[in-house]
């Protein structure tokens, strides 16, 4: 089920009509069941496994704190458990593949598995997140708890089941175990969210994938075809991932819930190591506290924090898909943090600088590694991304320019709305709880949210693609 579907609509109208109507213990079982629906809604064996990955990470963390000398074994269970079922569905294909080229290198002929594995939706979401959730029961960052249905409600929420954020047990947990109620001030903040994110996605994002689709298609593309196409790809999956972010926190707000911030206007971001505290946060908290710290973190060698750096995203560009460029692409982003940690200490001017100059410099480097990376992560044949990066500007001529800088044109207009956003909510946030209740506060949300309804309605997309985070 997709946020954007009259379907999903029809689903929380009936759940949100409910749940306010009973108490603590009802609202955990029908935000179960709810959750068993909506990830099972087009594949319903997918429930199976979620269910199964629940109760064995239940058992065995109960199992620790139960056992405690045999903590490390029942750790262990737990994360072949996990890593075992990750493994399986996501990345059967891509081993069995290369198995098969590597023998096929060396003249073995090797038959082709008769079957494919279906990857389940949200398997590495929540997987990490259950993961989590073991390793702090494990350090004593938090305790097994002894309710099923509790940690069962916590594993298949339903906003965040699929794409996240990734939840530590610290924070959604814990809330699921304290009795919650209606706020019209909070409800009024939820429904601009889902407004503000169906607008990303229907009108930014969905518009965004025809241009950046077109570009790619093209046969022999040229550079600043496949350019232009990136930049569309960038705008397309900021929009999109950060509306769906959007759409689950206000559907977990309505409930009573509130989940953790995912984005944190990633465009201005100053540096590689900026762009990843702002980019998909749960994600990048997820891989240093439990790779880059236990590694060792920042507290070694500088060449350990680079090995450090190289692994942890290594691992990272491997959670996003079993492809060799999302490998390619995690070894890129852990380059450039370590190139940055070079120029940190020999041109520091340039990375610490306060000056316009210098800092309108920093930002378009940091631009430009991030467009490189986008690059990686949106084309999935090694070829063709070989010859895309190193395609020469001088092969172009006047109409492919031409073309590239209409999509170029096109995306500046189209991501206006995130520009705005970026330079206007930091500053309104400050201030908003004072506001929220008064008079011009409530005349300013509305008029927004009328207006994002509006855009919405009239400007959206008629075909909308699945979220692009669906795939991991």
């Amino acid at each position: 089920m997709i946020f954007q579907s009259v379907d999903y609509l029809i689903f929380f109208l009936v759940v949100f009509s409910v749940y306010w109507a009973l108490p603590l213990k009802g609202q955990h079982v029908l935000l179960l069941a709810a959750g068993y629906v909506f990830y099972g809604y087009v594949h319903p064996w997918y429930v199976i496994l979620l269910a199964a990955t629940t109760v064995v990470d239940f058992v065995f963390t109960r199992l620790m704190e139960d056992r405690p000398l045999r903590r490390k074994w029942w750790l262990g269970c737990i994360l072949l458990s996990n890593f075992t079922v990750l493994a399986v569905f996501k990345y059967f294909g891509f081993f069995v593949g290369n198995i098969l080229v590597v023998l096929d290198s060396m003249g073995v002929q090797a038959a082709k598995p008769a079957f494919n594995v279906l990857l389940p939706a949200g398997v590495s979401f929540y997987t990490f997140q259950s993961c989590a959730y073991a390793v702090d029961v494990y350090r004593g960052q938090t305790h097994a708890r002894r309710s099923l249905l509790d940690y069962a409600v916590y594993v298949a929420f339903f906003p965040q089941l699929v794409a996240g954020p990734i939840e530590r047990a610290s924070h959604l947990l814990c809330q699921f175990e304290k009795p919650r109620h209606f706020d019209w001030s909070r409800a009024r903040d939820a429904l601009f969210l889902i407004l503000w994110g169906l607008f990303k996605k229907r009108v930014i994002a969905d518009t965004a994938a025809l241009y950046c689709n077109k570009a790619f298609s093209i046969a022999d593309s040229t550079f600043p075809i496949v350019w232009a196409g990136v930049i569309c790809f960038s705008v397309q999956i900021y929009a999109d991932f950060s509306a769906y972010t959007d759409i689950a926190r206000g559907s977990a707000r309505l409930l009573g819930f509130e989940l953790r911030q995912n984005f944190n206007h990633p465009w201005l971001a100053q540096s590689p190591g900026d762009f990843w505290r702002r980019w998909h946060m749960s994600l990048s908290a997820w891989f240093r506290d439990y790779v880059y710290v236990p590694l060792g973190g920042s507290r070694t060698t500088e060449g350990r924090i680079c090995r450090n750096l190289m692994i942890t995203f290594l691992l990272s560009g491997l959670w996003h898909g079993a492809s060799w460029n999302f490998v390619i692409w995690g070894g890129w982003w852990g380059a450039a943090l370590v190139l940055w940690r070079i120029l940190d200490r020999t041109l520091p001017a340039f990375t610490q600088g306060k000056g316009l100059f210098v800092t309108a410099c920093r930002w378009g480097v940091t631009m430009i590694l991030v467009h490189i990376g986008w690059l990686m992560f949106r084309e999935q044949n090694f070829s063709e991304l070989l010859r895309q990066m190193f395609s020469p500007p001088t092969g172009a001529t006047a109409d492919d320019w031409r073309i590239a800088g209409v999509f170029v044109a096109l995306m500046a207009l189209l991501s206006l709305p995130l520009w705005i956003h970026a330079a206007v909510q930091p500053r309104l946030l400050d201030h908003w709880d004072k506001w929220r209740d008064r008079p011009a506060g409530f005349a300013l949300q509305t008029g927004i949210g009328f207006a994002l309804a509006i855009g919405w309605l009239t400007l959206s997309q008629k075909i909308s693609s699945a979220f692009i985070y669906f795939q991991f």
